[in-house]
């Protein structure tokens, strides 16, 4: 039985048999993919009916926000329990988080800006890192100090898919997840303007939908996110931009 949410008692074992990724391979499979679902404040029962639904449309990656209680329990029991998703931990802010998490199984962590000291632990442990950023010196300095990508956040508040073609033409080596306001609306022209990937929180996986168990509703709009992904690839390729074509 999984630990209440807001426990700290989590199983190290129940995540021993996961398939061995890597760093370069989960930093390829969100490429590829494109979508990183995220999730804040939910049960293990809860995420692990999200991720299922969201693997069952072809999302096989789900980011657990570090800044909820029982953040970890979480990520140990779906690392277990669903052994082929990749499984990350969000908004870690500092060392401790970071130990905390990769312990109980994340295979990526996601900071909120560029946190050197959280980049370090990752590397040491061959666990993907997307490092915040949100200017271009910053993108540019978490990609340099090694960010496997860097998570243009919040991206909304600068401008959304006219920011992030502004970065791209600056910097067009640098892979980008736009983070923070993607929409079904905006999702598209993010896309299409060279984000590597996009970070989509209720909006994909809806609190409701959780609650209620609707999981036709959120494979539904995994697919759909999925569709942006691609034709916004579709589109960037043919204005010459740097992005990732399956």
């Amino acid at each position: 039985m999984p630990q209440p949410l807001g426990s700290t008692a989590y199983d190290m074992s129940v995540h021993s048999a996961r398939p061995y990724l890597g760093r370069d391979g989960v930093k390829a499979r969100i490429e590829e993919v494109g979508v990183v679902p995220a999730l804040r404040g939910a049960s293990a029962e809860a995420a692990l009916f999200a991720a299922e639904s969201l693997a069952g449309a072809g999302i096989p990656i789900l980011e657990i926000s570090a800044a909820a209680m029982g953040a970890e329990n979480v990520i140990c029991e779906l690392s277990g329990r669903v052994p082929d998703m990749i499984v990350g931990a969000g908004s870690v802010n500092n060392r401790v988080a970071a130990r905390r998490c990769i312990d109980a199984g994340a295979k990526f962590v996601t900071t909120p800006a560029f946190l050197p000291e959280v980049m370090e632990i990752a590397a040491k442990e061959n666990v993907a890192v997307v490092s915040g950023a949100f200017t271009p010196t910053e993108v540019l300095a978490a990609r340099n100090s090694g960010s496997d990508l860097v998570r243009v956040f919040p991206c909304d508040a600068a401008g959304g898919a006219r920011y992030i073609r502004s970065l791209k033409l600056a910097l067009p080596d640098v892979p980008l997840i736009a983070s923070g306001g993607v929409t079904q609306q905006t999702a598209f022209d993010i896309v299409a303007a060279g984000a590597t990937a996009i970070g989509v929180g209720t909006e994909l996986v809806p609190e409701d939908a959780i609650r209620l168990r609707q999981g036709r509703r959120i494979r539904e709009l995994a697919r759909r996110f999925l569709g942006y992904v691609d034709n916004g690839r579709i589109e960037a390729a043919g204005r010459g931009q740097v992005t990732f074509l399956k």
